[in-house]
């Protein structure tokens, strides 16, 4: 596998050395078992611990916590080499770039201290349990809820489509704490699994792409959460710490759509190269170079934008609106690109032995999680 393409205006040299270090790990290690983890349904356990151990987990978080005292740029590098390995198994977006910046900015200093080494090392796997049955994007009308009771919070509801919903051991939960308050009436629990009365997984959701990437159902009846589990200290404060963070979320999502995008074009130009039709390889055939070079253009147009969007987060700078345009347009491009990439293939485009199959799959949840893509384009329009 190639390692990415470096000529981007918000690395220096320590997230080039990182990267290299990063994509030589999943090469080694985990592209060797991609097939295993497919089959699995999900990543094992013990792989967690070894991304700890090789500086995968929690790159952004304080070296005071456990992290390795990055910055955004090094968690982006691991999302963009995951998605160029075609490693769909790995849940480190969510654990790492969603869950552990949730508790570093809006925790208080006992949950930092007692939650983040842990993500660090794996010891922790994290999830963000937000989706419900019969809610989407639409948080506000959760019906999770969690009513205090002296020193613990009774938390009773249920979670879908929860990534990372089989491995997790810790569970940042979406729950309402005052009914009929709306958006002030919602604060973020943290949940630790193990041994916990009333918590219970369903099933591990088969779906149309993402085979390898544990995505469950969460269920809490009476499970009783110490107090001081609830993020930052204080009631009805989760709502405006989901928005804070939503941002970064879907920077992670076109980040990772960027570097899937490569991926596709890298392994379309070398089949292209290879096969041949009616006595020439199919690269020499007009319609196949200008394919390649649209593919490629939108490729550019994506990572130049996505390049500018990392700019302005890295200076906190990166607008809500922002986010939001880069998710939808970055994802309805990536869908793009890999379809033509895919026809290109042929026949053998649709088998699965072939990398360019499992990225298309895997490429159709990009404009639903995170916001749908019509919501997106909903939040840009209030910046009109």
């Amino acid at each position: 596998m190639p390692i990415a393409n470096f000529d981007t205006p918000w690395m220096d040299e320590g997230h080039r050395i990182y990267a290299d270090s990063v994509s030589r790990f999943l090469e080694d290690k985990w592209v060797p078992r991609n097939e295993e983890f497919n089959k699995a349904g999900m990543m094992p356990r013990d792989a967690w611990n070894e991304a700890g151990e090789n500086g995968l987990l929690c790159s952004m978080i304080p070296e005071e916590y456990g992290g390795l005292g990055g910055d955004f740029g090094h968690e982006a590098i691991v999302n963009i080499e995951a998605a160029r390995a075609n490693l769909s198994c790995f849940g480190g977006g969510i654990h790492s770039g969603i869950v552990a910046p949730y508790i570093a900015n809006h925790g208080t200093e006992e949950q930092k201290k007692r939650w983040l080494p842990k993500l660090a090392t794996g010891e922790l796997v994290a999830a963000l349990a937000m989706t419900e049955p019969g809610t989407g994007s639409d948080v506000q009308s959760i019906r999770t809820n969690a009513i205090r009771e002296g020193d613990f919070y009774r938390l009773n509801g249920s979670k879908t489509v929860i990534t990372n919903g089989q491995n997790a051991d810790f569970i940042l939960v979406a729950c309402k704490t005052e009914k009929g308050a709306g958006a002030k009436g919602v604060s973020l629990l943290g949940v630790e699994t193990h041994g916990l009365n009333g918590f219970r997984r369903g099933r591990n959701l088969d779906k149309v792409g993402l085979k390898a990437q544990d995505t469950s159902e969460l269920f809490f009846e009476d499970c009783l959460i110490p107090a001081e589990n609830i993020l930052g200290g204080a009631e009805g404060t989760g709502f405006g710490q989901m928005m804070e963070e939503l941002p970064q979320e879907r920077l992670i999502i076109a980040v990772g759509s960027v570097g899937s995008m490569e991926r596709a074009i890298d392994e379309t130009i070398a089949y292209c190269k290879e096969r041949e039709a009616f006595g020439q390889p199919i690269i020499q055939f007009q319609n196949t170079r200008f394919k390649l070079v649209e593919c490629k253009a939108h490729v550019l147009a994506a990572k130049a934008f996505v390049d500018q969007c990392m700019v302005e987060h890295l200076a906190g700078k990166l607008t809500v609106d922002r986010a939001a345009m880069a998710k939808y347009w970055v994802t309805d491009v990536q869908g793009k690109v890999i379809d033509e990439c895919l026809q290109l293939f042929g026949g053998w485009g649709y088998m699965m032995e072939y990398p360019i199959a499992q990225l298309f799959v895997d490429a159709r949840v990009q404009r639903i999680y995170g916001g749908t893509n019509e919501i997106m384009k909903e939040l840009a329009s209030r910046s009109l």
